[in-house]
């Protein structure tokens, strides 16, 4: 019993794993006021296809954010690095026995109950984005996004633009006074 009781934490732990995470960060001493132009730096990628799918998905969000990209030298430098990995997502599926529900015993019922996990392979995409002061060089504004990748590139690719999006809601944070 304490087994299956460790087998449903783990695969709700890994469940919760799965889905999008974004963490997004910035230096609060940075005056954002000041910069309206961008350069790239880098799109790293390990699949090509999406090297310029990700500098798209950041240029627009930087275009309608009123920054304008320029070929070197602009205000901030962006960088993006994008990978995948696989992560195991564990389903445990419970049956057997008679009833349903927990007695201060076990389950309710004569009859032994039986626990069955499987373990799924899960690609993970991730996206790492930096934006550097073009002076400095110094970061003032960071996010990571990670989420579950379908079979499907066309779905893969909208679930980008709207990772991106809202990794870029706040942006750019609140200028200093």
């Amino acid at each position: 019993m304490k087994l299956n009781r460790g087998l449903l934490i783990t695969a709700a732990l890994s469940v919760t794993c799965l889905f999008a995470k974004t963490v997004v960060d910035y230096d609060h001493k940075a005056n954002f006021a000041k910069y309206h132009t961008y350069s790239w730096i880098s799109v790293d990628a390990q699949d090509p296809l999406w090297k310029d799918r990700i500098s798209s998905a950041i240029d627009a969000q930087l275009t309608a954010k009123g920054w304008q990209k320029v070929p070197s030298g602009g205000d901030a430098g962006v960088a993006a690095v994008g990978s995948t990995h696989t992560e195991q997502q564990l389903d445990t599926f419970y049956g057997g026995g008679f009833g349903g529900g927990w007695y201060h015993r076990g389950w309710w019922g004569a009859g032994p109950g039986f626990a069955e996990t499987t373990v799924n392979n899960v690609p993970i995409g991730t996206l790492h984005v930096d934006i550097f002061d073009g002076k400095t060089k110094q970061v003032i504004w960071q996010a990571q996004m990670s989420d579950a990748l379908s079979g499907k590139p066309d779905k893969n690719e909208k679930e980008l633009e709207k990772t991106v999006a809202d990794s870029f809601k706040k942006f750019p944070p609140a200028g200093r006074d």
